[in-house]
């Protein structure tokens, strides 16, 4: 009996103690203020949906005219006159020339990097023209001079890009720091104003920015551009645009290559490759090397390397602009037999221009055009 009465005891105070609980909560419960009532939705109306955010599209643009850029980019050229214009012709106009002021002319062409050899061959006919003709104006001076130099230059060489495959093929190759994947969209862009279609092909794997670099300057001009993923097989690229070059019917596939150092040997076998993996499409067109025009006699040297790999058909020069160094077009040529086919005259986007040996001359020498 005493158990059933303990037991009922304590079963008294768990309910207690469970009131005691449970009735301060739902005290507090109460004494909440009421949730707000929801907002009323509001709908679009009929017929208009919700905009999505759409990406910035590239501005195309259109690229200046191709004919007659070099004249209109000569003020930026004369900047070198200092060597070929000035000094030279100050030389030359001395009212007695003497064995002392032919050695000037030609320390003046040799710092320009003419070349030894062919400085002499153009200081040995200006003394026999100048004693012949017993010139001595200024005109007449700056007459005899610019006729040596475009002679030099070789003006019947054919620097035409070629255009007339389906597509042709241009292999752009150069060292690091020349400026050849901003050549790269130059050259398309002087190309899309010639009236042609281009696609690139970023076969310069190993440099993070070059396939976005030359991405951003073929969405100017409205060009695709087949890219692999950073480190791919370069050659494998290559021939991708190739074919997509093929597949798309454009004129002109240019495919932009890794930089190289000349005296890399394993480099210099891989760019091999690439042009040997994309001639499986057909063969290569063009292939050009750019050099920088501050690099002088070095760039010599680069040519002479990248030649036997690829076998270069033309030169693009950069940075000839403000550069006394001008005379590198001659030595190129001298030395290798391969034509300077475009000229680098600044920063802008058109600023690659078509190389002519007479307005070149007439740009350094100062000349009225």
């Amino acid at each position: 009996m005493e158990y059933l009465v303990l037991a009922l005891v304590l079963l008294g105070v768990l309910v207690l103690g469970g009131v005691g609980l449970v009735v301060p909560r739902l005290r507090r419960r109460a004494e909440l203020p009421p949730p707000p009532p929801p907002l009323p939705s509001v709908e679009a109306p009929v017929g208009i949906e919700p905009e999505a955010p759409t990406a910035e599209a590239v501005p195309l643009e259109t690229p200046e005219p191709t004919a007659g850029r070099l004249v209109r980019l000569r003020a930026r050229l004369s900047r070198s006159q200092n060597v070929f214009g000035k000094s030279l012709l100050g030389l030359l106009a001395r009212d007695r020339l003497d064995d002392d002021a032919w050695d000037e002319v030609e320390e003046s062409l040799i710092s320009a990097d003419v070349g030894v050899e062919a400085t002499r061959e153009i200081v040995e006919r200006l003394r026999e023209r100048t004693r012949v003709l017993g010139t001595r104006s200024p005109d007449e001076l700056r007459g005899l001079l610019t006729d040596e130099l475009v002679a030099a230059l070789e003006p019947d060489l054919d620097r035409s890009l070629k255009t007339d495959g389906k597509p042709t093929v241009v292999l752009v190759v150069g060292v690091n720091g020349s400026g050849k994947t901003t050549t790269c969209g130059k050259i398309a862009r002087v190309l899309v104003a010639d009236g042609h279609t281009v696609l690139l092909g970023a076969a310069d794997t190993f440099r993070a920015a070059a396939a976005d670099q030359l991405a951003t300057w073929a969405g100017r001009v409205g060009a695709e551009v087949v890219r692999g993923p950073e480190g791919a097989d370069p050659a494998s690229v290559a021939f991708d645009a190739v074919r997509r070059g093929v597949e798309t019917g454009v004129d002109t596939v240019l495919v932009d290559t890794a930089g190289r150092l000349q005296n890399k040997v394993g480099l210099m076998d891989e760019l091999g490759k690439v042009k040997r993996v994309v001639e499986k499409h057909g063969p290569v067109d063009e292939t050009l090397l750019v050099l920088d025009a501050t690099t002088g006699q070095n760039g010599l040297e680069q040519a002479r390397v990248f030649t036997e790999v690829v076998d270069v058909t033309g030169v693009v020069l950069t940075k000839l602009d403000g550069t006394a160094k001008g005379g590198i077009v001659i030595a190129v040529q001298r030395k290798l037999g391969i034509p300077v086919k475009l000229v680098g005259l600044g920063e802008g986007p058109d600023d690659l221009a078509p190389f002519d040996p007479k307005q070149f001359v007439d740009a350094l020498l100062g000349t009225d055009a």
